[in-house]
């Protein structure tokens, strides 16, 4: 059996439930179905998130109506409550053992009746679903329980809400409550659907310890317009943050007899690796795949460390091992590296096994020869898409032979590329051997999850990590060794306190750092913390006893993976007994869910597992973000997981400077933005196809000049294909790059120091990286994001803005005609600093203008930073609809 709960550290996903029962004023009235308040109240304690989702819902119509209520929440969650009330009488879901549940599932299924909830599942998230018949005038209240322990993974934690509710809702609202005795070090939120009307009706306060984040839109902000029924509800509603740290890197919580340990030491020096790529070229591999590894590939060997060591080996049928040993990632090698690796195609077979001894052998030759440093990480990293059908094809053979042959020495992780790979085969194959296993999703991001799960991984700063407990203080702990601590993760041990046990816990952790053995010592009162989680209203009480029994179950699903015997019985036992007595929905337990009589007497709901994933056959499965969840009600309607959002970008009318253009469609596409004042933006991009005036000609580049006696530059970029430094302001801590070339940019770069941004766009997609994990959007994907000081905004026409308080904005919009390419723009200019530099930002420092002269006073010389120009006074179209008369440079 697979375990859902395996290595896998996903974040959190809260899934605010879809209305699909009305699209129309119409439909409600046919349907008669109104649903009249939707709630989703999370509350996140110690990183232990209890969220509860409400339906409400009144059948006015003159007969009987199906309603289903759908939504899908996340992988690593356990339902521990679902219940209908219907008319004042409650029909509650039921824990209780698969095998207990099975006879009456049986049954159900031979009769024809829908016994099996649908189960599909996504990235990050699994289906619940139920089904009931409404009467006439009865109102019925859906409410599901779930509950989570958040994983940090790359310095962040994160919670997801799904909103599409595709009708205006008249009491929609979402209360996120955090509390963290740790005290919050940041806090920042993201949708994809907001607008800034819609902004308005989301409120966050936060003080040291505490947040609370409400959306509560009324029915008008819903409206996609006035006149229409249709919400502008639809998309994501992200919440991220992290804690911070003490300088002993852990925090112990107390409440009710029970405790949690979070340790995650950061100020630490990451220890040098030793990585072994083993990468999969076999027939299967051919085509997108191959190409996105090559892509991440060469990426990931870029963010080796100089002292960092690594090989790559490549297989199909046949081995091949790049050089004879490991190499230090010195320059030199890793151009060597990074040409070999984009040179790799796919074709063959599938030996899986001769691959990873090969892999393991090359590091036993190294460690025998002294060439590995002391104090460092092996690593060995497997990509493969198939199943083994070259060489030895058992599986249970093949992990047999890494497992003796790695024996504890290495680290060994897997992923699985796509749905066609064995991927219980390769989780085995990485518990076994002190790693983990990932699924990389078969999609245009691929590239981007084989980085974000090196970045995971690439920055080890403990090995052999122990905590230790006074035994008269503690009765059980959960897992208390670990193998390594990776930067931007965190370890977390949760155990029962003794009845009499003393006054303050005390915890000493050990661990490996690079050359020398560490250890850090942390106490807490047992009283004091108590304290903490007695009174509050805004946090989920008890919660610390069901934080360490979801933990202990997950530790010992995956322990399963590699048990067999009497160990795999064992832990099975203690599993579901621990399932049953949290009443928690795991994969060793069903819910059964209880209906009035004369319907379908019951639905079961199970906990799918990965061995068991479809792949990409629901609607939505293959986006970047989980899927779109579904409250359906009355007729079957598949969730649609396109985003809404707002619209500030307009089309220039067809007769604007006399220029006909074809029906339907204006000859010329520009847009237009109600924050950007016309004297104070940059447009850089292609010069416009204006046929009819040959008089005038677009500018590729209009810099308003503040405070100069010329308000405006022209630039023409004469280079092509290189990639230039456009803007470099370290006060302002900007720096914005661009590849310009057959007339506009094909790629923009625009990096922010604080909070630390990377924003890199082609005319294809935007990849945005906050610290080192990425996120790929694509264009005319809305978007809203408040981080500390900056706002990210990105609007159905693909307008992407970063703006802020006493920043210069930047804004970025893709083009289509005749070409794919980039237009860049600046506003706010007046917030560059003195230290200004770049080719253009250069022109944002001190100008000398020589008088007119030439023919009609049309030629003048401008010097700036020592350097001449000639300026020619030209007519130019400067966006985004005015026609002006500028002085133009080339450079």
């Amino acid at each position: 059996m697979k375990s859902p709960a395996s290595a896998h550290m996903w974040s959190i996903v809260l899934v605010l439930p879809s209305l699909l029962a009305v699209l129309q004023t119409t439909t409600a009235t046919k349907n008669g179905i109104d649903i009249y308040s939707l709630t989703v109240d999370s509350r996140v304690s110690s990183r232990f998130a209890h969220t509860v989702v409400t339906s409400r819902v009144v059948n006015r119509a003159s007969d009987a109506q199906e309603a289903t209520f759908q939504i899908e929440l996340p992988r690593k969650a356990f339902i521990t409550n679902f219940s209908m009330v219907i008319d004042g009488e409650t029909y509650p879901g039921i824990v209780q053992d698969k095998a207990a549940a099975q006879e009456q599932y049986s049954a159900a299924v031979a009769r024809g009746e829908s016994a099996g909830l649908v189960k599909t599942t996504g990235r990050q998230t699994e289906q619940f679903q139920v089904s009931v018949t409404v009467a006439p005038n009865a109102k019925i209240t859906f409410q599901l329980v779930y509950q989570e322990l958040l994983r940090r993974q790359l310095g962040t934690y994160e919670l997801l809400l799904k909103v599409k509710p595709q009708q205006l809702v008249k009491h929609l609202q979402m209360d996120i409550h955090i509390f963290e005795p740790q005290g919050i070090s940041f806090l920042e939120t993201e949708s994809t659907f907001m607008t800034q009307e819609l902004a308005e009706a989301l409120t966050t306060s936060q003080n040291k310890t505490k947040a609370h984040i409400r959306f509560k839109p009324t029915l008008s902000q819903q409206q996609n317009s006035q006149h229409e029924q249709d919400t502008i509800l639809d998309g994501n509603f992200i919440v991220r943050y992290d804690v911070n740290r003490s300088v002993s890197g852990g925090s112990i919580q107390i409440e009710n007899g029970y405790f949690v340990h979070h340790f995650a030491p950061e100020d630490l020096p990451t220890m040098p690796k030793n990585v072994v790529f083993v990468i999969d070229k076999s027939g299967s591999m051919s085509g997108k795949k191959i190409q996105q590894t090559r892509e991440a590939l060469i990426k990931i060997l870029n963010d080796l460390s100089p002292k960092d060591q690594f090989n790559l080996i490549v297989f199909n049928e046949e081995i091949t091992q790049w050089m004879p040993s490991l190499l230090e990632a010195s320059k030199e090698n890793l151009k060597e590296a990074t040409s070999y690796a984009s040179k790799i195609n796919a074709q063959g077979g599938t030996n899986i096994n001769d691959a990873m001894l090969m892999a393991v052998k090359l590091l036993d030759t190294s460690n025998q020869a002294e060439l590995l440093p002391s104090g460092s990480v092996s690593l060995i990293i497997l990509l493969t898409d198939g199943e083994p059908t070259a060489g030895e094809t058992n599986p249970e053979t093949i992990q047999k032979n890494v497992h003796e042959a790695v024996n504890n020495k290495y680290s060994v992780f897997c992923l699985g590329f796509g749905f066609d790979v064995h991927y219980p085969f390769l989780e085995k194959l990485a518990q076994d051997n002190g790693g983990l296993a990932r699924r990389i999703y078969e999609d245009s991001d691929s590239a981007l999850q084989l980085q974000d799960f090196y970045h995971e991984v690439a920055n080890p700063l403990l090995l052999a990590v122990a905590f230790e407990y006074p035994r008269d203080a503690v009765e059980v702990v959960t897992q208390d060794n670990f193998r390594h601590h990776f930067k931007g993760s965190e370890m977390v041990v949760a155990g029962k306190l003794q009845d009499q046990g003393p006054d303050v816990l005390s915890a000493k952790i050990t661990g490996q750092m690079h050359m020398q053995n560490i250890t850090f010592q942390t106490e807490a009162s047992v009283a004091q913390k108590e304290e903490e989680f007695q009174s509050p209203k805004y946090i989920f009480h008890n919660f610390m006893e069901r934080l360490w029994a979801l933990l202990t179950i997950n530790q010992q699903l995956e322990k399963m993976v590699s048990a067999s015997g009497d160990e795999l019985k064992a832990l099975e036992s203690q599993a579901l007994n621990l399932s049953l007595t949290y009443n928690f929905v795991t994969p060793l337990t069903h819910m059964v869910v209880t209906k009035p009589e004369g319907q379908e007497q019951f639905q079961v709901a199970e906990k799918p597992v990965e061995a068991g994933d479809p792949g990409c056959g629901e609607p939505g499965c293959c986006e970047n973000t989980a899927h779109v969840s579904v409250f359906k009600l009355g007729s079957r309607v598949h969730a649609d997981p396109s985003l809404g959002g707002a619209t500030f970008i307009k089309h220039l009318s067809p007769g604007l400077y006399g220029l006909p253009g074809p029906p339907g469609e204006p000859h010329l596409r520009s847009a237009s933005f109600d924050s950007f004042d016309s004297r104070q933006h940059l447009f850089v991009g292609r010069t416009p196809d204006l046929p009819s005036l040959s008089h005038l000609q677009a500018p590729a580049i209009v810099l308003p000049l503040p405070g100069s006696s010329v308000d405006q530059l022209c630039v023409d970029i004469t280079r092509s294909q290189v990639p230039m430094k456009l803007f470099i302001d370290p006060d302002q801590g900007l720096m914005v790059d661009g590849v310009y070339e057959n007339g506009s940019f094909s790629w923009i770069s625009v990096r922010i120091q604080e909070p630390p941004l990377l924003v890199e766009a082609t005319p294809k997609r935007l990849v945005v990286t906050r610290d080192r994990k990425n996120t790929a959007y694509k264009w005319k994907q809305t978007l809203y994001s408040a981080l500390p000081g900056l706002k990210i905004t990105m609007d159905k026409k693909g307008l992407l803005q970063l703006s802020g308080p006493d920043r210069v904005n930047i804004a970025l919009l893709p083009v289509e005609d005749p070409h794919d390419g980039l237009i860049l723009l600046v506003n706010d200019t007046q917030h560059f600093s003195n230290s200004i530099d770049g080719e253009l930002g250069r022109f944002y420092q001190t100008i000398s203008w020589d008088p007119p002269g030439g023919p009609d006073n049309t030629i003048r010389t401008l010097r700036v930073q020592g350097t001449e120009y000639s300026a020619t006074r030209q007519f130019k179209l400067k966006y985004p609809e005015t026609e002006i008369s500028c002085w133009t440079v080339k450079i």
